[in-house]
């Protein structure tokens, strides 16, 4: 149950990112199941990369991380993102980030911002 309300905050938080930023675009009909449902893929993908490669690139990027005083993950964060856009491209999802600055950059803050709200008000029973 977990799983899913994160993947569906995820999804919410693309969908914000989506609406602000113009270079992040779903490019199938908004307001539709198939709109609904890339975001929910998308959210699928974007987890699945936080989840294996973003530990990796955090372990790597560790000692600039520290220098920045964590500014650095802003950075990480912005690249799983055009990552997850690049996968989608690969498997012909209609989501697309156009460039890392300012598109990606500005659609992470956006997303984590949305996914930081959510998770404080969604409950999670522990």
């Amino acid at each position: 149950m977990r799983f899913i309300i994160r993947t569906l905050a995820a999804a919410v938080a693309l969908w914000v990112a989506v609406q602000f930023i113009d270079g992040i675009d779903v490019t199938a009909p908004e307001n539709s199941a198939t709109y609904w449902g890339t975001l929910l893929i998308v959210a699928l993908i974007f987890g699945i990369i936080n989840a294996i490669v973003k530990p990796i690139v955090k372990g790597l990027g560790c000692a600039l991380i520290v220098l920045t005083l964590g500014l650095f993950l802003l950075v990480i964060n912005a690249a799983m993102l055009l990552l997850t856009s690049w996968v989608a491209g690969q498997l012909d999802i209609p989501f697309h980030v156009d460039a890392f600055w300012p598109d990606a950059f500005l659609g992470a803050i956006i997303v984590s911002v949305v996914t930081w709200l959510l998770s404080w008000l969604i409950p999670d029973g522990d």
